[in-house]
């Protein structure tokens, strides 16, 4: 048996972190056992389906790497097949027509509330003749369930999970506009699909059973079931708006990696020892359903973080150049052409030590693309003392000759120019830092400094000290000026 699974989600709106992670496990199990990931869209439902949603889920699944091994099988265009099984199962005598309207129906539910009954459907037409029917009257086709025995899942995850079928009413299969169900034709497309297994939220667990019993009536093969807890906020409630991003985009657009995001979602619900940082060749050489936990996962943003950071470390710094200079496109004040390229390349290696997502490294990378005069934070600011500028002054004329302008050289400069000057390394590093990126918080400033080029590093201190000299005069004039 060749294992074939499948992620197949209804474009109603953004992918889900739990549904991505229902995607994750799908491809890693059917990698793991050398078979199939397999994509439906379950579109079915016209109203709300939008190719938007398509279009989301498909950026997100090859952004997370999770490309399907055959083109994406679109629910809408097998409506025939649907019909075709429901008419087979009519035939049989599996199914039946039923001529309840919409008012019979709602009163049937409201009495079996008021007789403390769960609200379902009571076999009205079961055993009635379609010709007591009014001429012409519409009606839906319902599945003929078993009202004796049990109905049994093996649940690879839950387990062994029972529910008596006196507890299930006849379920529609197809309504009364010829359409399917949900429930019906996911049945009949995992069985044309092949899929050996289905790998999805627990909260389908009651739809597993209702399936199980088209399987049945079909005479079809059922496939394995596997129900994953679901993904709770960090306070253990349903995951919300509240608790912060809950759809991949959101996670995108916060500067998390792909390689991240599956590394944590992976290990949200499983686990394999004390292994945490796991590239995707391990991933899939290590899981199975066996290490899939019952309980549900809890949502830990800060662990995320984290763990994003450790990936971004290890991330390939052209990579990181192009990513970070797509988040700077479109800020004002910001020039971005080859010059500002080779910048951000050349200090990736100690911008990206410090950051934990892209966004944090976007922002501490913007310095080496404005021109001057620069904004200043205000660490910055406060660095610039007159002390401060004075020294500054002195390490120009150092700066100016200095060959060749060098990482190496431009430290050696630091380093006498504050021995002869009687201060510590520190006194000199930090207001240059201040003068030539706006921040308190850079790369080493011999490798700042030798990126920027002796040019732009001279002009952004003449800038600093310029601005800061103006604004030390308009003091002063203030000063002079308030009545005392």
């Amino acid at each position: 048996m060749t294992v074939r699974t499948r992620f197949a989600p209804s474009p109603t709106g953004l992918l889900h972190i739990g549904n991505a992670r229902a995607a994750l496990f799908n491809f890693l199990f059917a990698r793991h056992h050398g078979g199939q990931f397999l994509l439906r869209i379950e579109d079915t439902d016209r109203e709300r389906s939008t190719q938007h949603a398509v279009d989301v889920i498909l950026d997100g699944l090859d952004w997370m790497g999770l490309n399907p091994d055959e083109p994406p099988v679109y629910q809408s265009a097998r409506q025939a097949r649907h019909t075709e099984v429901a008419l087979a199962l009519l035939e049989a005598g599996h199914a039946y027509r039923c001529y309840c309207t919409a008012d019979e129906l709602k009163l049937m539910r409201e009495q079996a509330v008021a007789e403390g009954r769960p609200p379902r459907y009571n076999g009205m037409w079961r055993d009635r003749d379609p010709s007591e029917a009014p001429p012409g009257a519409p009606y839906t086709i319902r599945l003929r369930a078993p009202q004796e025995g049990e109905t049994v899942v093996h649940d690879l995850v839950q387990g062994e999970i029972r529910v008596a079928n006196v507890e299930m009413d006849d379920m529609i299969i197809l309504r009364g506009d010829g359409s399917p169900t949900y429930l019906h034709a996911v049945v009949c497309d995992d069985h044309d699909m092949a899929i050996t297994h289905v790998i999805r939220g627990e909260d389908h667990m009651t739809n597993t059973f209702r399936q199980s019993q088209i399987y049945a009536a079909m005479g079809w093969e059922r496939p394995e079931f596997a129900h994953l807890p679901l993904i709770h906020g960090p306070d253990g409630a349903k995951l919300s708006k509240r608790h912060g991003a809950q759809s991949v985009v959101e996670f995108r657009e916060q500067g998390f990696l792909p390689e991240a995001l599956n590394n944590y979602l992976l290990r949200l619900g499983w686990g394999h020892g004390d292994a945490e940082v796991l590239p995707r060749d391990e991933q899939i050489r290590l899981f199975d359903l066996d290490g899939v936990g019952r309980s549900a996962s809890r949502m830990d943003y800060v662990k995320l973080t984290h763990l994003n950071g450790v990936w971004l470390r290890d991330a390939d710094d052209d990579r990181l150049t192009g990513d970070v200079l797509a988040r700077l496109a479109g800020r004002d004040g910001l020039v971005l052409d080859d010059t500002t390229r080779a910048r951000i390349r050349l200090l990736m290696p100690g911008l990206k030590e410090r950051a934990k997502t892209l966004v944090e490294l976007a922002e501490a990378s913007a310095f080496l693309a404005r021109s001057v005069p620069l904004p200043f934070d205000a660490k910055a600011s406060s660095l610039l003392t007159p002390d401060a500028r004075a020294l500054l002054r002195g390490f120009i004329g150092e700066l100016s000759v200095l060959e060749p302008f060098s990482a190496a050289e431009i430290e050696a400069a630091l380093r006498r120019f504050a021995e002869t000057h009687g201060r510590k390394l520190g006194q000199i590093a930090q207001p240059l830092r201040a003068a030539v990126t706006g921040s308190s918080m850079s790369p080493g400033i011999d490798v700042t400094i030798a990126a920027l080029g002796r040019d732009e590093t001279l002009a952004r201190i003449g800038a600093a000290l310029s601005e800061k000299d103006s604004s030390a005069a308009d003091e002063d004039w203030k000063r002079a000026m308030d009545p005392l």
